[in-house]
């Protein structure tokens, strides 16, 4: 078998492994540069109006996209290097490893009692409002956050790296990043935001069901039943807001045998996310069994998505 054909398949294993090892660099990180190039942008075509938005949502995504493009040109001649061009592309996109790392002290904090650290470390990974929230509040929102974070910031990344290469892999990542800066349902992005917003949901319709597959899949490893997860996806996704949020929380509900979701505070005004799940509510003692679930979903992933950029190549080069 040839460079070319595994090198795609190897350099998401190796992004994988690099970001489980090293998790997000703590300066200079790509993704944080590509935020303060969009919030400039954000400044110069903000306006009430949702033909503004897409453009600014074009111009984004066009621009990393085709970035991806330029450097699979480049790669054209160079097979020995694809493995680590992918990995490094992968390493910088994904976030899993910073995402346990901050549920991992969200935890630490709760089991010291330290609620203001809790409140003041949960703002890392949601939205919500975390000045009223006790602990088990705050172990629900972190724990929601490792369920759809799983989704977003790693099954997805290798989703679209192992379909679309390196354009898959950045554009992804700039589609996701747009969203969490102005696909919020507010007043002030309520248009602008409106094409970032639809468009991560077609981006992460397919790797939501992926995510939820493989929790249905690792479930035993944390003492679930895949009957469960699966039960819970079926008969009480739509509940959620959003058309993935459900899937993906619905699943880890189910595999921890958890309920998930409820009532939240968005900037002072209630929103009600649906509940999913028959279990107990989380407590800070599930964090654990969360990030044991995410890893083993993201490891699944890493796998899954090699093998099927390795079967890709192959197919095209026929």
């Amino acid at each position: 078998m040839s460079l070319t054909r595994v090198g795609s398949g190897a350099g998401l294993a190796l992004g994988w492994l690099a970001d489980q090892r090293l998790g997000d660099p703590r300066r200079g990180h790509p993704v944080a540069g590509f935020g303060a190039l969009a919030l400039r942008l954000e400044e110069r075509l903000y306006g009430d109006d949702k033909l503004r938005g897409a453009v600014f949502e074009a111009t984004l995504v066009g621009a990393a996209v085709g970035l991806g493009a330029l450097l699979e040109r480049a790669l054209k001649g160079h097979p020995a290097l694809r493995p680590l061009v992918v990995a490094a592309a992968t390493w910088t996109v994904l976030g899993g490893r910073s995402l346990t790392r901050e549920a991992e002290a969200i935890a630490d904090h709760l089991q010291a009692g330290d609620l203001p650290a809790a409140r003041n470390r949960v703002r890392n990974l949601v939205s919500r409002d975390p000045d009223t929230l006790d602990a088990d509040d705050l172990a629900r929102a972190a724990l929601e956050s490792v369920a759809e974070n799983t989704s977003d910031a790693v099954v997805a990344p290798l989703f679209w790296g192992a379909v679309a290469g390196l354009p898959g892999l950045l554009g992804y990542r700039a589609i996701n990043t747009l969203d969490a800066m102005v696909g919020y349902r507010n007043d002030h992005y309520r248009n602008f935001g409106w094409a970032a917003a639809k468009v991560d949901d077609l981006a992460n319709w397919v790797p939501a069901r992926l995510t939820a597959a493989l929790t249905v899949l690792a479930a035993p490893l944390v003492g679930g039943r895949p009957a469960d997860a699966v039960d819970v996806v079926r008969r009480q996704a739509d509940r959620h807001p959003s058309p993935n949020g459900g899937v993906v929380e619905g699943a880890f509900a189910g595999a921890l045998g958890l309920t998930l979701g409820g009532r939240n505070s968005y900037g002072g005004v209630a929103e009600d996310r649906g509940e999913l799940g028959t279990g107990p509510a989380p407590t800070p003692a599930d964090l654990a069994r969360a990030n044991r679930l995410a890893l083993a979903v993201s490891a699944l992933a890493a796998l899954a998505t090699a093998g099927l950029a390795a079967g890709l190549t192959r197919a095209s080069s026929r």
